[in-house]
């Protein structure tokens, strides 16, 4: 038996433990509001970014160890990610040739931050995200005009490609809250993008970054396969129609979602140091 042959062989038995186990420890309610959870996490993180602030916090309340909680979270996260990637790109709403570069810039971004969180402390993100965060709603309530029409570009596409992408998708990799937010608003001021190409290209980069994430999570042996496949079809069916929606709402629907969650997660960490 080959290396390779006999690490699949292990993965299948620790996914075969790993549902046994889950069968036991969680009831069929909590699966179903974790899918529940899924379903509206992938509808508003297509939109504006952000649904992990409810399936996190919906995983960890269902018992799940943090890194366990982490690395699940990512799996039905992609899956969304995924879903809405695609469903945007067969209407039409952006071109495999307009991503494949900076498609890869995340997808190397996010594998470097995932291995350099394992090593380093994230206590600087505590309190930087919140501000980033913060920096974001107040660009999209105090320029109104922002995303309605193309601009004309104030970073040109191969530095942005190989700067902002990238370090865009390490912080996914590292840390990870808001990345849908962050891709948007770069699209949208640095490259003039109109802002419902900015959210296809955003969940298009974010789905590369969730790529390499969940990669390096599964070689670790850290998925919880048989809760993420609840999830996975809330995610997949939220992200449908959440992608639907970015086509129908337009900038009414998807500006104050951005300005919405954006402000929630500040909630969370202020709460998070208030209370820790």
């Amino acid at each position: 038996m080959t290396p390779w042959t006999l690490h699949c062989f292990t993965l299948f038995n620790r996914f075969l433990a790993q549902a046994q186990d889950t069968a036991l420890e969680l009831e069929l309610a909590t699966l179903l509001m974790l899918g529940g959870l899924a379903l509206l996490a992938g509808f508003i993180d297509t939109l504006a970014g952000g649904g992990g602030l409810l399936t996190l916090p919906g995983l960890l309340l269902a018992g799940l160890p943090p890194v366990q909680a982490l690395a699940t979270n990512k799996l039905q996260g992609t899956f969304g990610s995924g879903m809405a990637t695609f469903t945007l790109l067969r209407l039409r709403r952006f071109s495999p040739a307009a991503v494949r570069r900076p498609f890869l810039w995340a997808l190397a971004g996010s594998a470097v931050g995932t291995v350099v969180v394992q090593v380093v402390h994230t206590d600087a993100l505590q309190v930087l995200v919140p501000v980033v965060l913060g920096l974001i709603a107040l660009y999209f309530l105090l320029m109104p005009g922002a995303g309605r029409v193309e601009r004309a570009p104030r970073l040109g596409g191969a530095l942005y490609d190989r700067t902002v992408v990238p370090v865009i998708g390490f912080y996914d990799g590292f840390f990870g809250p808001g990345t849908g937010s962050f891709f948007s608003l770069a699209e949208v001021a640095l490259r003039g993008r109109e802002l419902i190409t900015a959210t296809a290209h955003a969940k298009a980069f974010n789905f590369a970054s969730n790529i390499a994430s969940l990669t390096l999570f599964v070689i670790g042996g850290k998925v919880l396969w048989a809760v993420g496949a609840t999830m996975i079809l809330g995610q997949l069916l939220g992200a449908w129609l959440g992608a639907h929606a970015v086509l129908r709402g337009g900038h009414r629907l998807i500006r104050p979602l951005i300005v919405l969650m954006c402000l929630a997660m500040i909630a969370r960490y202020l709460h998070g140091v208030i209370n820790p």
